[in-house]
């Protein structure tokens, strides 16, 4: 990182340590614990868009491009004064960044059509070059009928999973503790708008994430692990919502859990747009079926309020 000019030395009050964290190709990625300096940093509160309101804006699109930066964020420079907070110990030496250190250096580039995307890729490659942003060329992708795009896949024909993540999700051992539990449930859990009745199938591990005693891995647990993995393995290809189509969305109750499917007649058959589901508190379990079948409703409409807010849908 000296040598790329991206760190100098230091004389910051600051010295975080240095955590090497092993990765998957063998492989080792540099860390640096900030976490007392994230317990006092103020909050950056501009909403960042929702990762489905992002994915939503590309239909309509049959060519796809994706762009990353070199080296990321450091081609970003820190503001002086916030350099000295950056700073990180080897044990012998100090050192501050003098580049941003995360970010978002993904970029997505989409057309209808051969000649409106080059347009666009032309008008992106102005933007970065006035920025004097250099990109990877490793790793664009340029011209295709799908590309990978936060953690999905992205086509004209609408979203799926990523077999990559996916094919993790589907080779991932039993956990032996609520740590290994819990990494396994975040993955999943992204993909949850895939899964119809997720919260159903996941209940037990859910459970037994809250548990205050020893972690015990049941049959009921080892079920719902494998019918998880499952869902997952053969989940649907979500289709795009289309503005000013009519929204279908059916719900549904029982005893434990709710659930509810938004979709569209698109090209004269009906397309998933996204899956809802809720496991019901105990209040709620006591709730008669028509309760239960209301509060389905109101679940459901608050979860697709991005999609639903101000439409006349179909219930």
């Amino acid at each position: 990182m000296k040598n790329n000019d991206v760190i100098e030395p230091s004389s910051s009050p600051w010295a975080p340590p240095i955590v090497l964290v092993r990765k998957k190709d063998g492989s080792t990625r540099f860390c640096v614990d900030y976490r007392r300096l994230n317990d006092i940093t103020k909050k950056d509160s501009y909403p960042l868009p929702r990762i489905d309101d992002t994915l939503d804006t590309l239909a309509g699109n049959t060519w796809f491009s994706t762009l990353d930066l070199k080296s990321g964020y450091w081609q970003v420079e820190l503001r002086p004064d916030d350099k000295e907070k950056t700073a990180f110990t080897t044990g012998q030496e100090l050192w501050q960044f003098k580049a941003c250190l995360v970010y978002l250096d993904h970029i997505i580039i989409v057309g209808r059509s051969v000649e409106e995307h080059l347009k666009n890729i032309w008008r992106v490659l102005q933007k970065l070059k006035e920025a004097n942003l250099k990109l990877s060329p490793s790793k664009y992708h340029l011209f295709r009928r799908e590309v990978t795009y936060l953690g999905h896949i992205i086509s004209a024909e609408g979203v799926r999973t990523n077999p990559d993540k996916i094919s993790a999700v589907k080779d991932w051992n039993c956990p032996t503790d609520i740590h290994q539990l819990r990494s396994f449930l975040g993955l999943c859990t992204y993909y949850r708008k895939f899964v119809k009745n997720f919260s159903t199938i996941a209940k037990a591990l859910h459970k037994l994430t809250e548990a205050k005693e020893k972690f015990i891995w049941t049959v009921d647990c080892n079920n719902a692990f494998n019918k998880l993995k499952d869902a997952l393995t053969s989940a649907l290809i979500l289709a795009y919502p289309e503005i000013g189509k009519q929204f279908i969305r059916d719900t549904d109750a029982s005893h434990e859990s709710i659930g509810a499917v938004l979709s569209q007649e698109i090209d004269g058959q009906e397309r998933v747009i996204a899956y809802f589901s809720k496991c019901l508190s105990k209040p709620e379990r006591n709730y008669c079926m028509i309760r239960k079948e209301l509060l389905a409703i109101v679940k459901a409409v608050e979860h697709f309020h991005p999609y639903l807010y101000g439409q006349r849908f179909l219930l």
